[in-house]
């Protein structure tokens, strides 16, 4: 039989689904049918509402109330005083007959007196800074603050140009061999032909030569304010080519165990994207335009939008 959670007696535990080894500190209450998983740590002062999930492992420190429609799942900090809702429009004496869904996922770290619109996502393993007001889904292993809360970083193992090979940003034109170098799985850079004169610089590119697929399909992406992001998705089978054709930019890419940086600042700089990565452009200098090259028509199946699945499709 599983050894029983805690309870302190100044605390109001209702519900009978509450996970081995889980603490619920004093004042704290738990109404009938919430359900907490295993090993959580509820510190004094909580408030858990009848239609919240929690999973494994997660700490709700201290003056934080979890209301209907919420969903947390395993691994996730909230810290002090941070405030959810799940009504965009309340009245008071009114009741909701379904609230809208908040989906905060595993690993995500909630800091001190943030607040978190209803409806929104917040993605595995995101970081939200203190006192920052979400009001919209925050991206896998984003780092975001400010109100309202803007991307500021993300988390990655490295920031590949800051150990790439220096031969990858010397000039090349066609008298010499293409030149690149992986970054993440097959995914790689290279260094596109450049012409220059005093009249300014080309930079060529002859479809069937200078990708490394056939391209059917290309689009740009501009305008983009720099504290949004852009892709959040893998492909299944769809290869790509992406160009800074004016600006700078930065792309993540991850493959499910690694997550990297790579800028992309030349329009003679390209960057291969193979099938299965997921991919993440953000901080967009003003003047940016991207340029993307794809390998395959628009497919909205070949999509993968849910960091979870794309996770999930890579394991498997």
């Amino acid at each position: 039989m599983n050894k029983p959670f805690f309870c302190h007696p100044n605390a109001i535990c209702e519900s009978n689904t509450i996970g081995y080894g889980t603490r619920i500190m004093a004042f704290s209450h738990i109404m009938p049918n919430a359900k907490i998983g295993a090993g959580c740590n509820i510190c004094d002062g909580v408030f858990i509402e009848n239609d919240v999930s929690v999973g494994d492992d997660v700490t709700i420190k201290c003056g934080v109330q979890l209301w209907d429609g919420l969903r947390i799942e395993s691994g996730v900090f909230v810290g002090p005083n941070a405030t959810f809702t799940n009504n965009l429009m309340p009245h008071s004496n009114v009741n909701s007959d379904e609230y809208l869904k908040t989906i905060i996922e595993s690993g995500a770290f909630i800091g001190a007196n943030a607040t978190i619109l209803p409806g929104v996502r917040i993605g595995t393993n995101a970081i939200i800074g203190a006192g920052s007001v979400i009001l919209k889904d925050v991206p896998a292993f984003a780092k975001v603050a400010g109100n309202p809360a803007k991307i500021i970083g993300y988390n990655t193992d490295s920031k590949i140009n800051d150990f790439i090979d220096k031969s990858i940003t010397k000039e090349l034109d066609y008298t010499e061999e293409k030149h690149h170098q992986k970054v993440l799985g097959e995914c790689y850079l290279e260094r596109l032909p450049k012409f220059s004169d005093m009249r300014g610089s080309l930079t060529p590119l002859n479809l069937k030569n200078d990708f490394p697929f056939e391209p059917k399909r290309i689009f740009f992406v501009y305008g983009v304010d720099k504290t949004f992001s852009r892709g959040e998705h893998a492909h299944r089978n769809c290869k790509q080519f992406l160009v800074a054709v004016s600006g700078s930019l930065s792309v993540i890419l991850d493959d499910a165990h690694t997550r990297i940086e790579i800028s992309l600042n030349e329009p003679n700089l390209g960057l291969y994207i193979a099938p299965m990565i997921w991919g993440v452009q953000y901080k967009f200098s003003q003047d940016a335009v991207l340029m993307v090259v794809c390998s395959e028509e628009y497919d909205n199946d070949d999509y993968i939008r849910v960091y979870k699945d794309f996770n999930a499709s890579v394991k498997a």
